[in-house]
């Protein structure tokens, strides 16, 4: 009986949170998914000033290193490092507030208002809440509904 899903994620979300701060970087996301081609762990680490080859290079080396060490992941697998993108998932709270005034691509596990979809500026936080500018509307979505929240590319 291996590790689930969750738990791979998670325990490489800690291991790679710890490295990643080590280099000044800030672990955006990680997933661990089946592909026809096998099994990939992705991790997302992003910073200020944009992520370049070596920050990629030194978080796989160093991460590839301990998950040796600790060998959580039966089979085999391919570990994957790089940026977001432009379009860069919202995760953390801080995100919500990081990119607060930015056009953001919300969906929501129910619908709220009739919609589950939601484009607009991102008006920030306000406690649990998330304040998105819609049309010209105001709406408020509880984060704790969001399935899903992406940055918009801004050309």
């Amino acid at each position: 009986m291996g590790m689930t899903r969750q738990k791979i994620e998670a325990l490489t979300s800690e291991l790679a949170t710890e490295i990643a701060a080590a280099s000044g970087l800030e672990l955006v996301d990680v997933e661990y998914v089946k592909e026809p081609s096998g099994y990939y762990l992705r991790v997302f680490i992003d910073k200020e000033t944009g992520v370049t080859l070596d920050d990629c290079q030194l978080v796989s080396e160093a991460l590839s290193d301990r998950l040796d060490e600790i060998d959580p992941i039966p089979g085999s697998y391919s570990l994957e490092v790089s940026s977001p993108g432009l379009d860069r998932p919202l995760k953390k709270r801080s995100d919500y507030e990081r990119f607060c005034g930015r056009t953001v691509k919300l969906r929501t596990f129910a619908p709220i208002d009739g919609r589950k979809n939601w484009k607009g500026a991102l008006l920030g936080l306000d406690g649990d809440d998330v304040r998105v500018e819609v049309d010209g509307e105001e709406y408020v979505v509880p984060l704790k509904m969001i399935a899903r929240a992406n940055l918009v590319p801004e050309y």
